[in-house]
């Protein structure tokens, strides 16, 4: 049987993509776990890698009887669609790549993240919540704001520490792209400041065969703040890869 996974970003959990879970969950098997740590789940320890996080989706997968699936990772998600690619490039049917970069950090933005790990062990994640990333623009809703920050604030300090941690070790994935033989989508926003279109864009000339879209007025969280834009992009690219109507 095959089916979508869909793996969420930093710091939130799963419940960022509700809104695809209702639209696709009628026509097709859609699995969105939460990482290790995240949305009440078991921690991976004090770093959670990307491997770790790979392997929760596995199970997802498994789990839900899935031989094969869309895989959409989005951010940090997409660091880990990466890593699954490397694991086990035989459950993808498909790939998108939303809002990430398949590069590790460069080693400042690499001492940037433990230095906020060793903050959140030490204060806690409040001041996370009170001043959050821009994962929105500043045009974004006041709700959806509210929103983020929500699921900002139910996450332990611990667990967004662990995956500042994971992702600060991550390896390189650019030599992977060529590699990648599924249809492959790459998603990008012109308000993303977080991993803006230019780091994001050039995925698509590497990987064989994948479209790139940019999605205009939107940050970081492209599937919140412009769901109807995104989810569109989605149903099509579930059309290539053979997996809707």
């Amino acid at each position: 049987m095959n089916g979508m996974l869909l793996i969420h970003a930093f710091p939130l959990d799963a419940r960022m993509w509700d809104e695809q879970v209702e639209r696709f969950g009628g026509v097709l098997t859609v699995v969105a776990p939460d990482l290790p740590g995240f949305g009440g789940t078991a921690s991976a320890g004090p770093v959670m890698t990307m491997a770790a996080a790979a392997d929760r989706c596995l199970e997802a997968l498994d789990a839900a009887g899935l031989d094969q699936a869309g895989v959409c990772g989005l951010s940090m998600g997409g660091y880990v669609a990466l890593e699954l690619w490397r694991r086990a490039p035989e459950r993808f049917a498909g790939l998108v790549l939303a809002n990430t970069k398949a590069g590790a950090d460069a080693a400042e933005g690499a001492e940037g993240r433990r230095k906020l790990a060793a903050r959140l062990a030490e204060e806690g994640s409040w001041f996370l919540v009170e001043d959050p990333p821009p994962l929105l623009t500043a045009a974004a809703p006041e709700e959806m704001w509210a929103r983020v920050a929500s699921l900002l604030a139910e996450q332990p300090a611990s667990s967004i520490a662990a995956a500042a941690l994971g992702m600060a070790e991550r390896p390189d994935s650019t030599g992977d792209l060529a590699g990648i033989s599924v249809p492959t989508l790459v998603i990008t926003s012109d308000a993303d400041t977080l991993i803006p279109q230019e780091v994001t864009a050039p995925m698509a000339e590497q990987i064989p065969g994948a479209e790139l879209t940019v999605i205009p007025h939107a940050g970081h969280l492209s599937n919140l703040e412009a769901e109807e834009a995104f989810d569109d992009l989605l149903a099509g690219h579930l059309r290539r890869c053979g997996l809707l109507a």
